[in-house]
Formats: C-alpha cells, structure tokens, sequence
C-alpha cells in the first residue's frame, strides 16, 4: 500500500535561481533522452497544432517539435520565469516561429474551444490543484477526434528505482524536489478514479516503469 499522498505546490517553480537550476536539470534529462516524447509518439501525436501543459523550460515539446514538421507548439505555464526560459531555449533551438508561450492556469487556460489537433503533458500532473478541471479544459481546448497524452511520476514507484534514481539525480540541489514531487505524484487507481469524474472519463490509464501514462481521443 503506498503512502499518502502529499500536496506539494500549485504555483510552478519561481525565481531565477530555481528556474537556472531547473533548467540545467531539464537539460541533463533531455540528453538522457528521459523526456516521455516516445509516448506521445505512441498516443498518435505526431503533427499539427499542440498544446503543452506545464512546458516548464520547454525541451519536451521542442523535442518534440524536433520530430514533427510543419507542426505549432502553443506552452500553458504558470510561471512567467519559466516562460522567459522556455523562449530562450526555444530561440536556441531555432523554434521561436514555432511556439507560443502563454501564461496561465491549467484549471482555466486562457484558450479557445476546440482549437487543438491535440495536447500533451509531462511531469506537471502531480502539481495541478484539481485535476479533475485540467482534464475537463484539455477536453474543452480539443478539436472533435482530438488526442492527449499525458505522463507523470508514480508515488508507488519500486523503491529500488526511486532511489536509484535520487541518487542519480543531478545538480544534486534538485534531489530534495524530485522527492516532494514522487510524494504529491498519483497511483494509477488513484488517477482513473478522478478520470471517472471528468470529461475524460474514456481515457486509458497505465502504469510505465518509473511513472504513468494517461492518453486518449477526444
């Protein structure tokens, strides 16, 4: 039986320290290639004009944009210092055209309907304060037939991996967030229990070796 779970924020990472030393995190996770953009791939996200909640400093998405052509990437982020670092890296990527970054709450995205082919996630699940109002807004902001996909840390991970994985985990500033972020993090159960109460209550739910994944059609 896991351990309850524990809120950790609602408001993203602020400040330029944090968000440097996020940053250098994200990246080292990028060149690992832990980045969940294959399970995008998996959920047919492959083209068109996408959402990202939560892109933090942006490498998901712009490695994903890496692999899709002729696609847009729109970012829904809380934080205004991460969006200033998702520009940067986005300039340095060569995908400024490519991108929109917007500021905003994932239970309320200043967005139109059905104006998405599709949307993606990746580590920011545990973060959101009603996930149940972030699922029924990726709902709203899909086209008819459109696909999400959406992954996350497990709280009931295998403590063999989790460890492993703390303590493999660098800038070693970051070990005490990846922790806070594992215990505020989802079981599976848990997840499709609050699916069953959105409007992506169709969605399927599936435990990966380190986190899980929720993807489906609109």
């Amino acid at each position: 039986m896991s351990k309850q779970r524990i809120i950790e924020t609602n408001e993203g990472i602020q400040g330029e320290l944090t968000i440097e030393i996020f940053d250098r995190f994200a990246r080292i996770m990028r060149d690992k290639g832990w980045n969940n953009v294959e399970n995008f791939y998996k959920a047919g996200i492959t083209k068109g004009n996408v959402l990202e909640i939560g892109p933090g400093p942006g490498y998901i998405g712009l490695e994903w944009l890496k692999q899709s052509t002729n696609s847009k990437l729109t970012g829904c982020e809380i934080s205004c210092d991460m969006i200033k670092m998702a520009e940067k890296n986005a300039k340095e990527y060569g995908f400024e055209a490519r991108t929109n970054y917007i500021e905003g709450n994932a239970m309320q995205m200043p967005l139109q309907d059905e104006t998405f082919d599709a949307a993606f996630s990746n580590g920011s699940l545990h973060e959101w304060e009603d996930p149940i109002r972030v699922f029924n807004e990726i709902y709203r902001v899909l086209k008819p037939g459109g696909l999400y996909c959406i992954t996350d840390m497990r709280r009931d991970v295998n403590p063999v991996i989790k460890w492993s994985i703390y303590l493999s985990t660098k800038p070693k500033e970051i070990r005490p967030g990846f922790l806070t972020s594992l215990n505020a993090s989802y079981t599976v159960t848990e997840i499709r229990n609050l699916l069953n109460k959105s409007e992506l209550k169709n969605a399927s739910a599936s435990k990966e070796f380190f986190g899980l994944c929720i993807s489906g059609k609109k």
